[in-house]
């Protein structure tokens, strides 16, 4: 008698089942692949936004330094299709144009960048005549012996163009558009500024040059 209880007592042992493992692996198989999802469209969000972040930072920065760079100028110097050159000021106060006081904003030939390149020398700082300036892509500078310094300040965009109200050294105007991709959507931005540090005084008659002093 006591040998068929203990058997009947085996035989009620609470144990799982192979159907309710097979449960518990699918519920759990599901949680999981909801959580890997989650995880996965949270970091997708937060690379868009980085993304997006550091180039509206790009944006503002560049927007800021050539502005600055377009308003303080003393006259753009050149115009061409992939730059333009700018006096950005007379830091020796000799009127006349200095290698070392020249900037040329550059898209470069397939306009998928936007940089500064400005110029290091090493002794003196040579005087250039206005009508010697020409696109930086030339290397016309390659002849006073300095050295060039170029800062891509937007290194992924796309179509940039510039546009003047009237070609240089007469520019008070100057315009840069491009497109920039953020977060897979395409968005145009536009810098504008005018000259207001022209310094028109120190141009000769014909414009193409300039005078010894401003009074001549």
């Amino acid at each position: 008698m006591s040998k068929t209880k203990r058997l009947s007592s085996g035989s009620n042992r609470s144990g799982f089942t192979l159907v309710e493992l097979l449960v518990a692996l699918i519920v759990s198989s599901v949680v999981l692949t909801a959580v890997a999802t989650l995880a996965y469209a949270l970091s997708s969000a937060n690379d868009s936004t980085n993304d997006t972040s550091r180039k509206q930072a790009q944006v503002r920065y560049t927007t800021l330094r050539i502005s600055e760079l377009v308003r303080h100028c003393k006259l753009i110097c050149f115009a061409g299709p992939d730059d333009f050159a700018l006096w950005r000021a007379d830091d020796n106060d000799d009127g006349q144009i200095n290698i070392g006081e020249l900037v040329h904003v550059e898209k470069g030939a397939g306009g998928e960048h936007l940089q500064l390149c400005e110029f290091t020398v090493p002794g003196s700082d040579p005087v250039v005549n206005l009508s010697d300036i020409r696109a930086f892509s030339t290397n016309w500078w390659s002849a006073y012996n300095v050295d060039e310094n170029c800062t891509v300040i937007i290194p992924q965009c796309s179509n940039v163009q510039f546009s003047f109200d009237v070609l240089p050294p007469q520019t008070r105007f100057a315009s840069i558009s491009f497109d920039l991709v953020e977060n897979n959507i395409s968005r145009q931005y536009q810098i504008n500024a005018f000259v207001r540090g022209w310094a028109g005084n120190l141009l000769n008659e014909a414009g193409d040059a300039l005078v010894s002093d401003d009074d001549q």
